[in-house]
């Protein structure tokens, strides 16, 4: 009986909500790329139509006022972009940037090994292990509604 229990509490843990793992493509109106640690949570979006992107990293602490966002890629084609065109959601817990190309950031998330989101004194790391192919769906992503 005691087994039985325990055996039950184990799957019960196994079946709690847990961060998504790895970088995921969501085709559709918009397009969506996500990937989520324990310290943060990315999603770009991309609306063809528009054409529009954004990018939204949301933390469970605020973000930093701060007159500049930064995002630097470190690995074999090291890069940083830089914005102060970046809003904090009501509560400051995600900070968005929205623009008409995402070229940089793309290719950031692409051919790299680690992003970094900086505001202010914050930078939150995003490892792009496995990022490779779910940015290249992205970026071809044509807003293809998503079948029922």
């Amino acid at each position: 009986m005691v087994y039985l229990a325990g055996m039950r509490a184990f799957l019960a843990l196994l079946l709690l909500p847990t961060p998504a793992l790895g970088w995921e493509f969501t085709p559709g109106l918009p397009c969506r790329l996500t990937h989520e640690t324990p310290d943060a949570r990315v999603e770009l979006t991309h609306d063809p139509t528009a054409p529009l992107y954004t990018i939204t990293i949301t933390r469970d602490a605020p973000w930093p006022e701060a007159p500049a966002f930064a995002m630097r890629f470190d690995g074999p084609a090291t890069l940083s972009i830089g914005t102060d065109r970046h809003v904090l959601s009501q509560d400051g817990r995600a900070l968005t940037v929205t623009d008409r190309g995402f070229g940089n950031v793309l290719d950031g998330l692409q051919y790299n090994d680690t992003a970094w989101a900086i505001a202010g004194d914050v930078a939150v790391p995003f490892p792009l292990d496995g990022a490779a192919a779910p940015v290249a769906a992205f970026r071809a992503c044509e807003g293809a509604p998503l079948s029922s």
